[in-house]
């Protein structure tokens, strides 16, 4: 099978990586295309959840924020991250949005939990805005999928265990 080293990262077929704007996804296989005359080495990443392929060429992989998966200890300390206080700054809602929006493209696991824990309502708390609601549910999708390949564990599963947290913080 053939493997590629890029600085400290180590990229295989068969493995699930963290691609910033797109979330868990799975190297298929990598492959070599010629385009506009320059031979390239690319990871083809399948993203089966939203029926999408990505070539990314290996040389590029880790300066665009591509990652392998979180490790359980930091996994565990997303879910802690969960647990805090939601953190709502005083800002307007636009600019609360971007930063979060920020944060869930960053694909950083930590940020990524800090934007579903301070758009988290409670079944007490008012009902959030469409676009609240977007990026919360963008959040704990991204954040559920990495803990369910962490943890092979299937998504419903995986669902479970943050919905939980969540609801724990929240009594």
């Amino acid at each position: 099978m053939s493997k590629k080293i890029h600085g400290a990262f180590e990229f295989r077929a068969n493995e699930y990586v963290v691609y910033p704007a797109h979330g868990v996804g799975k190297i298929v296989t990598i492959e070599k295309q010629v385009i506009a005359g320059t031979a390239l080495e690319l990871f083809v990443i399948s993203f089966e959840k939203d029926k999408m392929t990505l070539r990314v060429p290996t040389a590029k992989a880790t300066s665009i924020g591509m990652r392998s998966l979180s490790s359980p200890d930091l996994v565990a300390k997303a879910l802690d991250t969960l647990k805090g206080r939601a953190k709502v700054k005083r800002a307007m809602w636009s600019r609360r949005a971007q930063e979060y929006e920020q944060k869930i493209h960053s694909g950083d696991l930590i940020s990524i939990a800090e934007v579903v824990r301070d758009l988290y309502r409670g079944g007490d708390q008012p009902e959030q805005s469409y676009s609240e609601r977007q990026l919360y549910e963008a959040a704990l999708e991204r954040l559920t999928r990495e803990v369910a390949a962490v943890e092979r564990v299937d998504e419903s599963n995986a669902a479970a265990k943050v919905g939980a947290v969540l609801v724990t913080r929240a009594a």
